[in-house]
């Protein structure tokens, strides 16, 4: 019997931020469409995959919950099985959170995009809308667009004139970018939040230019009916040494004002080795610079993401975080952010004098079951004989990009569902595939209890058939369960209906009244 707590217990430990992984199971889509502020999206099909590295103390206190699909039974066992203790069931799951009259958000990140929000209302972040920052990059020279997204979000669309500078280098680059005071700075994202927060991390850090976002990102610029650019590469440049360190003094002033607290290497290994608390360590520098050597223990999240994703890097509300950073200024910046959300945040200072560990984050995984494989060339040739059943357990994106010609997109937490509608009584085999196979190993043993045969894993998974030069079937031809597993974000890509980003918008707008009405949050506003 799995024990029960009451949504009101929840929400009493979210007001007083004691640890709690409030976990969603459902896939992505419907947990953007409602869920609590500070519940994580953790869908029981990616269970093992993910928790390691998501929920790391093994007695946290996890509280899971579905919509009536049946998720919390199976997850529970998982989760034992794993060596978690103290796992527990929403009472009445989102019903019951309905019931009690609790709020709740749509999209994903709700609470930091919310956080973003509260930070615009109290204070007042300078904005431009698209048809008057249009005007100002096609007539003025002494400017520049500063784009605070990933640089592959800005690879794929991006403002004229845009620069692609990740959230958390805008205060150590922006002075490169604009030595003249009297250059105007405007920070863009695709939506708003990451326009809001890198437009207020320079004026936090006393930037002496004009500073203004990019009102509405990219999805303001579209809706003006303003053309995009696709493909372009502009990337920041390094610091001298002189604007790093005036950099460095802006960042550690506000940290400081934001209640960051410093330790060093001897510090961190104390708080390491308290049992009774969560301990997140975070290196905030570019992909490329974790790969190239970072600190043992340290998971890499690049601070403007970290910011905006919290709740995928840090779904246990009131665990500790550290950031680490060779450079100080971006672990400075992304720290007073964390802190003003409510995070007891740490600054690593040093610790990179230490061996340090290279090559990029690799997930923390449990040991997947031993099953029986079938290489690329084999499934090529047996598929062609017939009798073969091939599900497709991989993210819905990546099936209709290409997959394994003749699969049936499949979600695992749905696979007795799917098995009854497509597979015959008189089958030969069924081989499961995902991408690099990990997932697939996880669920033969489920597919083995429902068809009392053991199923064939696609060794190295759709990379290993990709690899070989096989064929790739697009699109989805067959599906086996619906392709909810992915959130088609109203802010991503270049295809989505005026309707939907308007809708966006909305949402967003209205989020600092949900703050006020949900109030749990604890924000604060430096």
């Amino acid at each position: 019997m799995i024990p029960a707590t009451a949504p009101a217990d929840v929400r009493l430990d979210l007001i007083t931020r004691r640890e709690i992984a409030l976990i969603d199971l459902r896939e992505e889509a419907p947990y953007a469409r409602e869920h609590p502020l500070f519940a994580a999206s953790l869908p029981l099909s990616r269970l093992e995959l993910e928790v390691l590295d998501r929920i790391p103390r093994k007695d946290t206190r996890i509280v899971l919950y579905d919509d009536g699909e049946g998720l919390v039974p199976p997850a529970a066992e998982r989760l034992k099985g794993l060596g978690y203790t103290r796992v527990s069931a929403l009472a009445d799951g989102l019903h019951g959170w309905r019931l009690a009259g609790y709020e709740l958000f749509q999209d994903v990140n709700s609470a930091s995009k919310a956080f973003g929000e509260l930070v615009e209302a109290r204070r007042h972040t300078p904005s431009i809308p698209a048809p008057e920052a249009k005007a100002l990059i096609e007539t003025e020279p002494n400017l520049v667009v500063l784009d605070a997204r990933r640089f592959e979000e800005y690879r794929t669309m991006s403002i004229p004139r845009g620069v692609s500078v990740p959230g958390a280098e805008l205060v150590l680059r922006a002075r490169a970018l604009a030595p003249d005071p009297s250059t105007t700075i405007i920070v863009n994202c695709a939506g708003r939040t990451r326009s809001i927060i890198g437009a207020q991390s320079l004026i936090n850090a006393g930037v002496p230019n004009r500073v203004m976002a990019l009102r509405n990102g990219t999805i303001g610029w579209t809706l003006a009916g303003q053309a995009l650019e696709h493909g372009r590469d502009a990337r920041f440049p390094d610091v001298d040494a002189a604007r790093e360190a005036e950099a460095l003094a802006a960042a550690r002033d506000v940290s400081y004002r934001a209640g960051v607290r410093r330790l060093d290497a001897r510090g961190l290994d104390i708080l390491a080795r308290d049992t009774e608390r969560t301990l997140y360590r975070f290196d905030v520098r570019t992909p490329e610079e974790f790969a190239a050597g970072h600190i043992p223990g340290f998971r890499n999240a690049p601070g403007g993401q970290l910011v905006q994703e919290t709740d995928v890097f840090a779904p246990v509300r009131g665990a500790r975080i550290v950031l680490a950073d060779d450079r100080g200024v971006r672990a400075d910046m992304s720290a007073s952010w964390l802190a003003q959300m409510g995070w007891e945040t740490y600054v690593l200072d040093g610790g990179f004098n230490r061996p340090l560990e290279t090559g990029p984050s690799s997930p923390a995984r449990p040991r997947a079951p031993r099953v029986e494989t079938i290489s690329p060339a084999d499934l090529s040739l047996r598929s062609a004989w017939g009798g073969t059943v091939i599900l497709d357990l991989g993210p819905s994106p990546a099936h209709r990009k290409g997959h394994v010609p003749g699969a049936w997109f499949t979600i695992r937490s749905r696979l007795a569902e799917a098995l009854g509608k497509v597979v015959p009584r008189n089958f030969e085999a069924v081989v499961l595939v995902s991408p690099d196979d990990t997932l697939a190993r996880f669920a033969a043993p489920e597919v083995e209890a429902l068809t009392g045969r053991l199923p064939l894993v696609l060794e190295g998974g759709a990379a290993a058939w990709a690899a070989a030069g096989l064929p790739l079937e697009t699109g989805f031809t067959r599906t086996a369960s619906e392709p909810d597993d992915v959130y088609r974000r109203p802010y991503e890509g270049a295809d989505h209906a005026a309707a939907a980003m308007q809708a966006y918008l909305d949402w967003e707008f209205g989020l600092v009244e949900q703050l006020r009405r949900d109030a749990t949050h604890g924000f604060h506003v430096i």
